[in-house]
């Protein structure tokens, strides 16, 4: 029986990892919970899995929970002795020191969170690699690519492609952008997910961090990483080897089929509760290029990736303010990769960052950004979209 630890029971990726458990009795031990500010439903988790430990960020004192239940601050539960795999469904930079407080203790680490590989992969898998530990992907796309590249050989890879539904926008006009409510942007046609995801996946930020992620998961380089749009989003990933044959995976669209491929890995179980596709009611796979020059988060994402360095911690702080002050209607859609950018620019970058140089790029960026919008030089486009950071789209398009 695996000893599981959850850190973020209480969003999307938590919830959906706990049904997965839910439905597969005798496979799984919950040991710890955590969670931000969800009080009622972490309790209602705690009554139905009965963990040893427990964290609430903030909303509640920790006398709400019941005396059994030890309180634990997220480091030390990710690193106690008692615990085999940790899952990271935090979101944001609040994962980034659970999982490193993880990896050293020698942890399986099942990562649903986009930023901790973003803002120091290479820090992340050198400790990884140091201390033996595994890191295991919970991204559909990158759980997919994980599946392709099983028992295959590393030096006959030639491509990774990750697919991508284009979110609610992928065939709005720029005119059409500029009036994107918060509403419109959280209505995901494909996936149910968190707000900060979904909101990234309308922007097409989310693609451009996996991509960065995928670089360090799978020690590929940039140039052979490559985005498709396939608005059905029933192919999670393919892998293209040397010899022009691809692999694909398919499944359904639900977060629950990748969580459950690595919470039991290396074995798959029978889980009734996921769906099957349905090859009847499957009409068609479409597939086709994206428009970097109406995703422009696409593109700060991939050229920060490049760039390398504390580019990568500021544009994920950048833009979790962004996207918060999008959800708050202090700016407006088109202003998120207008603030990111301006952010950016600003920004002196340190080339080979330590782990302190990564925290701090990451506050200055969120200072930043919020003063660049109380001076009031963002707010319904008011931030020039001119950019070194963009200047060589015709580079990065092809």
């Amino acid at each position: 029986m695996k000893r599981i630890a959850i850190l973020g029971s209480t969003g999307s990726i938590g919830q959906q990892t706990l049904d997965v458990i839910r439905h597969l009795p005798g496979e799984f031990k919950v040991i710890a919970l955590t969670a931000g500010s969800n009080a009622d439903l972490l309790l209602h988790q705690i009554d139905e899995f009965h963990p040893r430990f427990t964290f609430l960020q903030s909303g509640t004192s920790s006398t709400t929970f019941q005396k059994s239940i030890q309180p634990l601050p997220p480091q030390e539960i990710a690193s106690h002795p008692d615990i085999d795999l940790v899952v990271i469904a935090t979101a944001g930079a609040s994962g980034l020191m659970p999982t490193l407080s993880a990896l050293h203790a020698g942890k399986k680490v099942a990562l649903a969170n986009k930023e901790v590989l973003v803002m120091a992969g290479e820090i992340v898998m050198a400790e990884a690699r140091k201390y033996h530990a595994e890191i295991l992907p919970l991204d559909s796309e990158h759980s997919a690519v994980w599946q392709c590249l099983r028992g295959e050989q590393k030096d006959e890879v030639s491509r990774l492609i990750l697919t991508a539904s284009g979110g609610p926008f992928r065939y709005h006009t720029c005119e059409e952008f500029a009036l994107v409510t918060p509403e419109e942007a959280l209505h995901h046609p494909t996936w149910k997910m968190g707000k900060k995801v979904t909101i990234d996946s309308a922007t097409m930020m989310n693609k451009g961090l996996e991509i960065i992620e995928a670089h360090w998961l799978f020690n590929i380089p940039f140039e052979r990483i490559s985005v498709i749009l396939h608005p059905e989003s029933i192919i999670h990933s393919l892998v293209e080897f040397t010899d022009g044959s691809l692999k694909a995976q398919l499944s359904s669209p639900d977060m629950r089929i990748p969580i459950q491929y690595a919470l039991c890995y290396p074995t798959r179980k029978s889980n009734l509760a996921l769906p099957s596709l349905d090859w009847d009611k499957l009409e068609s796979l479409t597939f086709q290029l994206p428009d970097w020059k109406r995703f422009p988060c696409l593109c700060l994402a991939t050229e920060c990736g490049k760039k390398g360095g504390t580019y990568p911690a500021v544009l994920c702080a950048a833009d979790e303010v962004a996207v918060n002050l999008f959800l708050q209607r202090k700016i407006g859609f088109m202003d998120i990769p207008l603030l990111v950018e301006s952010v950016l620019e600003q920004h002196q970058c340190i080339s080979h960052p330590l782990l302190e140089d990564i925290l701090h790029a990451d506050a200055w960026a969120r200072e930043q950004s919020v003063r660049l919008v109380s001076e009031g030089r963002c707010g319904r486009n008011r931030l020039s979209s001119s950019s070194s950071m963009t200047s060589d789209k015709e580079q990065r398009e092809g």
